[in-house]
């Protein structure tokens, strides 16, 4: 049998010559700091722009622009609130299906993404234009997946979660909504990263922007009923949602096919391709595993919470709040991945430890901010949701609490980003799947058998303790198997 194995090993090795031979031609000016205005002809900015510059250049709009995202997420409760306690309820505990539609969304295309910079490192312009089609393919098709979920699901995942009925109404018309006009989130999704993979970021920018700034306008208007429109209630927050996604994704789809030249995007003689749909969800199936892994703690900590009745609103609003300092992470990573995916195609090893290291500081530090301000003005960020005693009462404690994790967990966002980027996507799933259920939930289960709220709020930063000294784990681990070997065949 060992006998039978050397010819394939021999024509794997071939072809991994082969493949290096492309990346050493690639190669020219390796590792290379180029000056202000100076350009290398025929590369990719990911190849040769220094590494604080081109992390902050591509980061920095899509951390804008979900700031952005952010604040009108933290507006559409606040309006939402003054309809009454009942409504911000219903749209907090949707919130599990809503980050199942991201996590499917978002995860398909950051396997996209990361195959396809990965590809265009290698420049197989071919394979990535067969590469982005497929993924908009997947986004079609996990489209229609939750308009049966908008149709069948959302009256009994709200009766399973409370008793109230006014709670029930309130948000299945949410979420059905929501789910039901969802192709907005998930072409608006693919597209904006087939941008990020070229490295056009400030395009997303511009489309995340104007989805949120129409959501904005649109939330007080459909809303209470202004310019002579009908009072809408939760409807009209959910109607302005999918109104907004919908015309960012319009203005991704033009920006792709006007300004996207390493891309020709066609389907004429379209047929899935399963071969690189298995390398999409390669990367792509842990980082939606690891993000709807959010859902079912989020779900799980609603039905722990139910027997303290404002304590689940509480939770949502932290939700909303806690979203605007993770958000900016999260476009940080989103400049990371390609950036390390390119220069690993390239074989460029001090390029990406050089990002990984930026953006571990960066991302850090940014949630330091977040919690001193977390600290700082806990009621007072309560106080925007039009809050009542009871409201106040739970929501202030638990904010600080809370907010003792986001240190760590700056670090184990972006470790997680690394792992995808490098095409170990599972690590940083078991991180995540680790931390909140096996640790979180069983924790917030545990404290929550002593009758007091405040205590069960303990489990987030016990739990976000415990994934730093996983993270770290497979960060070296990674280091060890990936990046320290990244371009020794070019040096033979």
């Amino acid at each position: 049998m060992r006998g039978a194995e050397t010819a394939p090993r021999r024509m794997m090795a071939e072809c991994r010559a082969g493949k290096n031979m492309v990346q050493k031609n690639n190669r020219a000016d390796k590792n290379a700091e180029m000056k202000p205005g100076q350009t290398m002809p025929g590369e990719n900015k990911m190849g040769f722009m220094p590494i604080n510059r081109l992390l902050i250049g591509m980061s920095l709009p899509m951390m804008i622009s979900m700031l952005v995202q952010a604040l009108y997420n933290i507006v559409d409760s606040i309006f939402v609130s003054q309809i009454n306690e009942y409504a911000l309820r219903a749209v907090s505990l949707a919130f599990p299906v809503q980050n199942l539609m991201i996590a499917v969304a978002v995860g398909t295309a950051v396997g996209v993404n990361a195959f396809l910079s990965k590809t265009l490192g290698e420049k197989n312009y071919e394979k990535a234009n067969r590469i982005a089609v497929n993924g908009i393919f997947l986004a079609a098709m996990s489209f229609l997946v939750f308009v049966m979920a908008g149709i069948f699901v959302s009256g009994p995942f709200f009766a399973s979660q409370t008793d109230i009925w006014e709670v029930q109404e309130y948000g299945v018309t949410y979420l059905s909504i929501c789910c039901i006009a969802s192709i907005g989130i998930f072409m608006q999704t693919i597209f904006e990263r087939l941008l990020q993979a070229t490295g056009k970021t400030f395009y997303t920018m511009i489309t995340q922007g104007t989805g949120a700034v129409i959501n904005l306008i649109l939330d007080p208007v459909l809303i209470f009923g202004m310019f002579g429109l009908p009072r809408m209630g939760v409807a009209g927050a959910a109607l302005a949602t999918v109104t907004g996604q919908i015309a960012a994704a319009v203005l991704a789809v033009i920006f792709n096919l006007k300004y996207n030249k390493e891309l020709h995007l066609s389907f004429a003689g379209f047929r899935p391709n399963p071969g690189l749909i298995a390398q999409i969800y390669k990367v792509g199936a842990p980082s939606i595993v690891v993000q709807s892994v959010g859902s079912v703690m989020t779900y799980g900590m609603n039905l722990i919470l139910e027997a303290y009745g404002a304590a689940q609103t509480v939770f949502g609003v932290y939700f909303k709040l806690q979203s605007f300092v993770f958000m900016p992470v999260f476009g940080l990573n989103n400049g990371m991945v390609p950036i390390i995916a390119y220069n690993y195609g390239a074989a460029k090893k001090e390029r990406v430890i050089g990002t990984i290291r930026s953006s571990v500081m960066f991302g850090m530090g940014i949630m330091l901010a977040g919690l001193i301000v977390m600290q700082l003005f806990p009621a007072q960020l309560i106080a925007l949701f039009n809050p009542n005693e009871a409201l106040l009462t739970i929501g202030v404690p638990a904010l600080r609490i809370i907010c003792l994790s986001f240190v760590f967990a700056g670090f184990c966002v972006i470790a997680g980003s690394v792992f995808q980027a490098l095409g170990n996507g599972v690590y940083s799933m078991t991180v995540s799947v680790t931390r909140q259920l096996c640790v979180l939930l069983p924790m917030a289960k545990l404290l929550s058998l002593s009758g007091n709220v405040n205590l069960i709020w303990w489990a987030f930063p016990f739990a976000e303790l415990f994934s730093v000294g996983l993270s770290i784990f497979f960060m070296t681990r990674i280091y060890k198997k990936v990046i320290a070997h990244i371009g020794e065949a070019l040096r033979v």
